[in-house]
Formats: structure tokens, C-alpha cells, sequence
């Protein structure tokens, strides 16, 4: 029997290790920065075009490479940053394990112009899918400059399940936050399609986070500073005051690492309660600085999920500072009055020839006392209700009894229903439901949030809200079919502050709210105007529909950018339906269930909620 067992060429290997450390094209930035950073760069420049898909440059003007170090650099596990195993526990740069490179250009067509600051020539360097083209001297200024190419061109699989410009331009932003964010001190600039979306210069950390989260953040933030032995932990968190239910900020790093840390993220959690609602997150921006060999990045490929070996003195000394910033920010200074210096105020007494005037005082006034009424008149007021009440009593009893008869002549309970309580099969219950559509039904609303009505094999409850919803989703989502639904101009429209990388997915959506009858324009900036929204729907809250879509499609998926009308005619439809605690006539409630049985599927939201539950005829037999 013949040997079974091959090794891998590189290219193979190569290819195989860039899926894990290789996802999409924020993977090459994030790589190709974080070497930029340890190569002691101030200035990075990141150039992309169609989202990274078929351009991403990288030029930096840190240390450079020699033409050997050039060729080296693109091969499995070469790496100047450690030497040894030992070396992985002192780490004090970004990278370590000498992969990135190589599985960059295992899926890619790389060229790399480079050169050293006490060198004459540089090298330029051409690698197609692992395989080194061409290398020859080149007139370059110092650093590195890289130029990835056709992302995943060799890998037709891996290309094709790439999300659409706007997501994977979204998802380059937020690792460019991460990585910005933290190298304070270095200039970033990030340009898409020609388009300058960051020019940050060098500043404060402070500084830094306002330019990449907006100005709105500066008066938003309280500074947390603790310094012990294990730990130092400084940055800033939000007031109480300003969190948010979607699109919230945080951020954690450790020795200029960002990191993932769900324990850490509940401690500062922990700390905001009773101050903010379950439903709410506070933005968060705080840096770690530990000893290295105290913590292990080598956990997963992409470097971060971190293992602390005191992780939780660690959580107490961060809750503990958390608390303390926001108590800070909570002590209201107590007003204090300096007597010394100021102006003495007369006290006006009275005069010792003014007489009081005499007060004529009855021992005997009750002021609790009724005049012309006795308690024996109130006792016979009394009974008298009592008696009138105890005959409206009979009345109803009577009344009671006969529906009773009437109710003994009715035929047995239908047995042929099984489940006393739960929703039947959808569509099963549209058989039943579709036996309630009776112009002459009468119906009864519960607690302004339920319409009752009766039905052949039970009673069926309508939520009146998700019922309302479920129609006008049908109606908008057929009219933009057929031709766009027209606009209402608002009185007073309302400005959303946006990130780069929000208000480039929103100008890509900008055709299609304008369908829907959203009018949009672009003020200085990123800030965007809603100026007008779909007529007939004034009432709904148009900037938390938009910034809802915004986080939909920033959020992913590969049918999020065909689904986006869907989604917006959804949030609308959502705003607009009828509220909770709103009293309905007879009229209202018969239309709105009738429109409701001709819906398409009745029983339930297009996100898939329940719309009618159906109780038994059996079981209410039972209750009685």
C-alpha cells in the first residue's frame, strides 16, 4: 500500500491559514496597520477603492525594510517581533506570529514599495497568489507602502460571500476606530472611492475619541483614572444621562491593544445600575495597562481575546473606579453663603406705640361641624344608596339567569379542538379566523390593547397594534411596488450626527428612502437632515427609523442590502400602527380586523410576532 500522507505545498498551507487570520478586507488593514504601528509610523495613510474589494494601499512612514527583509517578510512564521516562545509573555508590539503577510498574499496580488531611512534605493516587490513575480530596486520615499489587490481573486468561494460595499465598508470604519483610537499619537488618513472620510491629527486621547465619535461625545464623557499595582485604568465613560438604546460605543484596550472581554464589559455594566434603563448601554472608551507577562493574546488568531492572570482584582478595581467616576459626576456642591462682607439686612419689628388689634375668639367654633344636617340624615342618605344599589343588584341577576337558559340551549363544546391555550398552526387558525369575518360582529377591546370578538369554535383575540402593522406593512410595501409613496414635509426637521461610516452606507441608501418617502440632504460633514418623511405617517420619530436602518445594515448579512426596503417599510409601518392604550369604536374595530383577515398571513408580523391567539371554546367551559 502506498503512502497516503503528503505535505501541503505553501501556497495550499498559506491559503488555508488566511481564512482564519484573512476574513475580509478590514483583516488586511487591521494587519497591515498594526505592522505600520510597530514599525514606529506617526503617519498612516489607508487608500481604498469599492470597499477594499479591488484596491487597499497602506503607506507608512516607519523604519522601512531592506530588499531581503522585503521577501522574507511574505513567508509562513517570519517575524522580527519575538525569537522565542519566552518572548510571547513580554510582548510589547501589536504582532507576533509572522502569518499575516504571507496569507495576505496567498489570496491576493500584492506589490510592495519599500525602503529604509539611511538607504539610497528601495525595493518593489510583486506577489501574485504566493508566488514572488518580480523584485527589483525602486525610487521610493522611506517606509512601507502596500498595495493589495483583488482581495480573495483566487478563492471564488471566499469572494463571493463578501457582504456589499456598505457593510464591508462599515466593518474597515469600525477596526479603523479601534486601531486610531488608541495611537493617539499617530496621523490617520482614510480615504474610499477618492472620498476623505478621516484626516485625525496627532492629540489627546480625549481629543482623538471626539474626532472619530463626533463632537456631541465631548460633553458626554466623565474621565476614570485608577492606578495600582496590578492595573492603571484610565479613559472615559458616559453620564448616565446619555445612554442609548442602539448604536452605542465601547471600547476597551489593553497596553494599546483593543480587546473583547465580556467580564469586563459587565462590571462597568454593573455600575449604571439604577441609574439607566435595562434596555439602555453607556458608551464606554478605557484603557488597561498591565505587565505583560500578567496577561496571553495568543488565544485566538485574531488577537482579541485576552486572558488576564488577575482578572478579578482586576474587575473589582475597575468597578470600583467606574462607580467612583460616576458618584463624582452624580454630588450635586452644596451652596454655600459667606457671611463675611455682606450687606447687613434691616429686621423691621414693630413700633412700641402700634397696638395689636384684639382677636374675638368662640371656644365653641368646630370648624369640622355641618351646618343644618344631623347624622341621622346622613345614615338615611346611606341606606338609601344601599337599597338602590341592592336593586340594580336583582335587576342583573335576572338578566344573568336568562342568558344562563339561553346559553343550556346551546349545542356541546366542539371536541375536535385539542390544545386548550396555545396558538394553533398558522394555517389551521386561518381556516377558523377567516369564519370571524362577519360585518355584524361585535367586539369588545381589553385594557386598550386587545379587541375580542367571538367565533364559531372559541374566542379570538387581536393584538390591535401588531394588527395595525401587519396591514400597513402590506399596503406600503404594494404601493412602492407599484410607484414610490409620496412625501410630507416636517416642521421642523431633525439633524442625526453621524460617523463616516454611517453616512457612507447612508448615502448608498439615500435612493431608496427617497422610494419610501423619506427626503434626506447632506449638511457640513457627516451630518445629515431629514427633511421630510412619508405622507400620511407625520407622528412617527423619522431620525430613530433611519438610524435603525443604518445599525440593520451595519449589522450584516448577505440579503441585508436587497432587504433594506423591507426593513425600512417595517419601521415605519411600526411607528405609525395604532398604540398601545388607544380606545376604539365598534366601527374602527370591525375594519381593522376585517383588513386584517385579508391580509396575506394574518397571524402574524412580518418579523414574527403574534398577531391573534384563538382561546377554546372548551377551555373556557372549563373555567366555569
Amino acid at each position: 500500500m502506498s503512502d497516503v500522507i503528503k505535505l501541503l505545498p505553501d501556497s495550499v498551507a498559506n491559503q488555508i491559514a488566511a481564512g482564519e487570520v484573512i476574513q475580509r478586507p478590514a483583516s488586511v488593514i487591521k494587519e497591515l496597520v498594526e505592522n505600520a504601528i510597530d514599525a514606529r509610523a506617526d503617519n498612516i495613510q489607508i487608500i481604498l477603492k469599492d470597499a477594499g474589494r479591488t484596491l487597499i494601499q497602506i503607506i507608512d512612514n516607519g523604519v522601512g525594510m531592506t530588499d531581503t527583509d522585503a521577501r522574507l517578510a511574505f513567508e509562513r512564521h517570519s517575524t522580527s517581533k519575538i525569537r522565542s516562545a519566552d518572548d510571547l509573555f513580554t510582548l510589547t508590539t501589536m504582532g507576533f506570529r509572522g502569518e499575516a503577510l504571507a496569507s495576505i498574499a496567498a489570496i491576493a496580488q500584492v506589490e510592495l514599495r519599500t525602503r529604509t531611512h539611511d538607504a539610497q534605493l528601495g525595493t518593489r516587490l510583486v506577489i501574485n497568489g504566493s508566488v514572488c513575480e518580480s523584485q527589483e530596486p525602486d525610487m521610493c520615499p522611506p517606509g512601507s507602502n502596500f498595495m493589495i489587490k483583488n482581495i480573495f481573486f483566487n478563492v471564488p468561494a471566499r469572494r463571493k460571500f463578501l457582504k456589499s460595499n456598505e457593510v464591508e465598508l462599515n466593518n474597515i470604519v469600525r477596526e479603523f476606530e479601534k486601531l486610531a483610537m488608541v495611537n493617539h499619537n499617530v496621523e490617520f488618513t482614510l480615504m474610499n472611492n477618492g472620498h476623505l472620510m478621516y484626516k485625525l491629527q496627532p492629540g489627546t486621547f480625549l481629543q482623538r475619541v471626539v474626532a472619530l465619535m463626533g463632537k456631541v461625545m465631548e460633553n458626554q464623557l466623565i474621565p476614570v483614572n485608577v492606578d495600582t499595582t496590578l492595573v492603571r485604568i484610565s479613559g472615559y465613560v458616559a453620564k448616565p444621562e446619555f445612554a442609548r438604546k442602539r448604536n452605542y460605543k465601547q471600547f476597551l484596550f489593553v497596553n494599546e491593544r483593543y480587546m473583547k472581554h465580556p467580564y469586563f464589559h459587565k462590571a462597568i455594566i454593573s455600575c449604571y445600575d439604577q441609574l439607566i434603563p435595562q434596555d439602555e448601554q453607556p458608551n464606554y472608551f478605557l484603557r488597561f495597562t498591565v505587565d505583560p507577562e500578567t496577561i496571553d493574546v495568543n488565544i485566538h488568531p485574531t488577537k482579541t481575546e485576552i486572558k488576564f492572570e488577575n482578572e478579578q482584582p482586576i474587575w473589582q478595581i475597575l468597578a470600583a473606579g467606574v462607580k467612583e467616576a460616576v458618584g463624582r459626576f452624580g454630588d450635586v456642591p452644596s451652596i454655600e453663603f459667606d457671611a463675611e462682607g455682606a450687606p447687613e439686612i434691616p429686621a423691621f419689628t414693630q413700633h412700641p406705640s402700634v397696638t395689636k388689634p384684639e382677636i374675638d375668639v368662640d371656644p365653641h367654633y368646630n370648624p369640622f361641624a355641618q351646618s343644618g344636617s344631623s347624622r341621622s340624615s346622613y345614615v338615611r342618605q346611606a341606606v338609601g344608596d344601599w337599597e338602590e344599589l341592592f336593586r340594580n343588584f336583582e335587576s342583573r341577576k335576572q338578566q344573568a339567569q336568562q342568558e344562563g337558559d339561553e346559553l343550556s340551549e346551546m349545542s356541546q363544546p366542539d371536541n375536535t379542538v385539542s390544545q386548550p391555550t396555545a396558538l394553533q398552526a398558522p394555517d389551521q387558525q386561518e381556516q377558523q379566523v377567516l369564519l370571524t369575518d362577519d360585518p355584524q360582529a361585535t367586539y369588545l377591546q381589553f385594557k386598550g390593547r386587545y379587541i375580542i370578538t367571538t367565533m364559531r369554535s372559541g374566542l379570538m383575540v387581536v393584538d390591535q397594534h401588531r394588527a395595525h402593522l401587519r396591514i400597513l406593512f402590506d399596503r406600503y410595501i404594494s404601493q412602492i411596488t407599484e410607484q414610490s409613496i409620496a412625501s410630507q414635509a416636517v416642521l421642523f426637521p431633525e439633524v442625526l450626527h453621524l460617523s463616516p461610516g454611517q453616512s457612507a452606507i447612508l448615502t448608498s441608501l439615500t435612493q431608496e428612502l427617497e422610494r419610501i418617502g423619506f427626503g434626506l440632504s447632506r449638511l457640513s460633514g457627516e451630518d445629515w437632515m431629514v427633511n421630510s418623511v412619508p405622507s400620511g405617517i407625520e407622528g412617527i420619530n423619522a431620525g430613530d427609523v433611519v438610524m435603525q436602518v443604518l445599525e440593520s445594515v451595519e449589522q450584516g448579512g448577505a440579503s441585508v442590502r436587497n432587504r433594506v426596503i423591507e426593513h425600512i417599510t417595517l419601521r415605519v409601518a411600526e411607528s405609525a400602527a395604532i398604540a398601545y392604550g388607544r380606545r376604539l369604536t365598534q366601527d374602527e374595530m370591525n375594519k381593522l380586523v376585517s383588513d386584517l383577515l385579508r391580509a396575506h398571513n394574518p397571524n402574524y408580523t412580518p418579523d414574527g410576532n403574534t398577531i391573534i391567539t384563538v382561546i377554546p371554546t372548551e377551555q373556557i367551559y372549563r373555567l366555569f
